[in-house]
């Protein structure tokens, strides 16, 4: 444990006396990964889950009757993203702490946790230890960020040029016909494309902007740029 851990430690145990437990809600998609988090934190006495969820959807019904101290949720999820479990959570539930724990590691997709206000962004290739020791800094009110996405922050700092391009040319084009609310026809014949491949686009696009409805898909190109 090195020193800047075991002050965390400590400021913790001050902060949670009296044998308080830190509430946590889990949601991913892959069932392993909640098992493997539900084990890992109920074996710990500091933690307590309240619920393993595996989408969004469970997520926003749940917290109507129950919050929790920590939402530990994935980025890419089925329906409701969480982007837009950050975004709804925040504004309704201010006081619940938001840690994204994913495999992405993209700029921009860190970029925009950390606008929405996340607490934590972690990768799923962390330890155990940096796991609880992430949470715990969180409901302490100091963010946690994995030192990898630390990194990836600073180089795109230090050298904005070398940021990657979120869309092609072309899912571009696309993209500026959808705000224009074309049809897939009317976009092939506007490209001079099949109408298959405006459809495999479309998909593209929403899969790298990880949005799920075209309101959300504008907003987000507005909000970048992007048109």
């Amino acid at each position: 444990m090195t020193f800047a851990d075991d002050y965390i430690e400590r400021l913790f145990l001050s902060f949670m006396k009296g044998g308080k437990r830190i509430k946590v809600v889990l949601v991913d998609d892959h069932r392993i990964v909640l098992d493997g988090l539900v084990s890992l934190l109920e074996n710990d006495p500091d933690f307590i889950v309240l619920a393993a969820l595996g989408s969004g959807e469970e997520l926003l019904e749940f917290i109507k009757t129950d919050q929790p101290d920590i939402l530990l949720t994935d980025y890419s999820l089925p329906g409701i993203s969480g982007l837009e479990i950050t975004r709804m959570v925040k504004r309704d539930y201010p006081q619940i702490k938001v840690v994204a724990l994913s495999m992405h590691d993209e700029g921009h997709l860190v970029k925009s946790m950390l606008k929405e206000g996340v607490d934590g962004y972690l990768l799923k290739n962390i330890q155990q230890f940096e796991l609880k020791n992430a949470i715990k800094q969180v409901i302490l009110g100091m963010p946690y960020v994995s030192p990898e996405i630390t990194r990836l922050l600073m180089h795109d700092v230090n050298h904005p040029a070398e940021e990657q391009v979120l869309l092609t040319d072309r899912e571009r084009d696309i993209l500026r016909l959808i705000a224009k609310e074309y049809s897939n026809k009317k976009m092939a014949d506007e490209l001079f494309i099949s109408e298959r491949t405006v459809e495999t686009h479309r998909k593209n696009i929403f899969r790298k902007t990880n949005t799920t409805s075209l309101v959300g898909l504008i907003k987000y190109a507005y909000e970048h740029k992007l048109i």
